[in-house]
């Protein structure tokens, strides 16, 4: 029922992120602006991700976690909520910013409660359950939004959201057990451990690799009127077959991080680049774009947990403050994405170019990963953190030579159940 409760802020949080980009031709008429200054208010959510994923994990670390996922929300409901209200454009564009703040830190948070609310192997499925919602709001929560906003005015849409911020916060409340905070040797050791080479490497493989997906999904809907030939008003219904692809990885990504991490990245990445690569023959014909729409949607996710994983498991020290920095590199890895992808069209290389684009992408992400996977067992680095007696302690973990997820961290003074 905890995992419920994150799942269904992660929903809320997938919904207010890409519900934007179907609404942006009504926010323009309905505040006198042209379509892409409208497109600043992506941007803006975008940049707030990625500047409160380590400012307010940093500023919340001796936080109670409970305590620290509610006031998130909060922070998130008032952004939606300013959104709705906002009379003007500049301070729309500011409701977007403070409603993407809390993004990152939630999920760097969230996915450590998650990792901790489950027995030893299953931490990685826990992740996964978390990151549900996200899938789920791609195949219900930004379809309906769109039409709800499209039908009733884009305010609504937000208020709709903002009312959803307040079921999670309701939820986070009742659902999740009390968790303390973890002992802290100050922000200069986190940092530190941030800085970590596999950390760093594991944050540019989330760059490279998740950027391969955006500049496909960025002119997916222009790729499939243009080439395929599908109608404008079908669209979102094959976007939502994206949704689907996602929601497929997820459920596969769990499983298999706790099997084998590093095959599981290794696997999904390689994949994403051939079927990113193989999109601009599929894209020829209807059924075989849908097929690919769906593939890439979920080898696309089923890299994201085992990402999450490597970075909180290499940072020790601080497991939080990766997992968020993750998150930013996310949003880096969008905006990215869909730059290069649009540099492909403005140079004139075809609809289906940014597909392209993306493979080479997805392939460099791989490269990183591989890299790191061989620096990491030249190494020897086979350590995780346990916890005995209340103190945490370095310990041997052998299937880490083979890519088992090693252990979450514990709570102080915790055990597992």
């Amino acid at each position: 029922m905890a995992l419920l409760a994150l799942a269904i802020s992660a929903f809320g949080i997938g919904t207010t992120e890409f519900v934007m980009m179907g609404l942006l031709p009504n926010v323009a008429d309905d505040l006198g602006t042209s379509v892409p200054t409208a497109g600043y208010l992506v941007s803006a959510y975008a940049l707030g991700v990625v500047i409160g994923a380590p400012l307010l994990t940093a500023l919340g670390s001796r936080i109670p976690r409970k305590r620290m996922l509610v006031g998130l929300m909060a922070v998130f409901t008032v952004g939606n909520l300013a959104s709705a209200l906002a009379p003007t454009f500049g301070l729309l564009v500011a409701g977007r910013l403070l409603a993407g703040l809390p993004h990152g830190a939630f999920f760097g948070v969230g996915a450590v409660v998650a990792a901790r609310l489950v027995r030893e192997g299953r931490q990685a499925r826990a992740v996964a359950t978390m990151f549900l919602g996200l899938t789920v709001a791609n195949i219900v929560g930004v379809p309906a939004a769109t039409l709800l906003g499209q039908q009733l005015g884009w305010r609504a849409t937000f208020l709709v959201v903002a009312g959803i911020g307040l079921a999670a916060m309701a939820a986070l409340a009742r659902l999740v057990p009390p968790l303390p905070a973890e002992e802290r040797t100050g922000l200069g050791s986190e940092l530190r451990a941030l800085g970590d080479r596999q950390v760093l490497l594991g944050l540019l493989t989330t760059v490279f690799g998740f950027a391969g997906i955006f500049a496909v999904y960025s002119y997916l809907a222009s790729m499939l009127t243009e080439v395929t030939g599908f109608a404008a008003g079908s669209v979102p219904l094959v976007l939502a077959l994206f949704g689907i692809g996602m929601t497929l990885g997820a459920l596969a990504a769990g499983p298999l991080t706790d099997r084998a991490l590093r095959p599981t990245l290794y696997g999904s990445l390689g994949a994403l680049a051939l079927v990113l690569a193989a999109f601009p023959l599929a894209a020829r014909a209807g059924w075989t774009a849908l097929v690919a729409v769906v593939l890439i949607g979920a080898v696309g996710f089923l890299t994201t947990t085992p990402l999450q994983m490597l970075v909180m498991n290499k940072a020790q020290q601080a497991p939080t403050l990766a997992a968020a920095s993750n998150q930013s590199a996310f949003n880096l890895a969008n905006a990215g994405g869909a730059w290069v992808g649009g540099l492909a069209l403005s140079a004139g290389w075809g609809w289906t170019s940014p597909a392209l684009v993306g493979a080479v992408l997805a392939a460099l992400g791989l490269a990183v990963a591989v890299t790191a996977g061989l620096l990491d067992r030249g190494a020897g680095d086979t350590s995780r953190i346990v916890a005995r007696g209340g103190e945490a302690e370095t310990a041997a973990e052998p299937a880490a030579e083979s890519g088992a997820a090693p252990a979450a961290e514990l709570p102080a003074g915790g055990r597992r159940g």
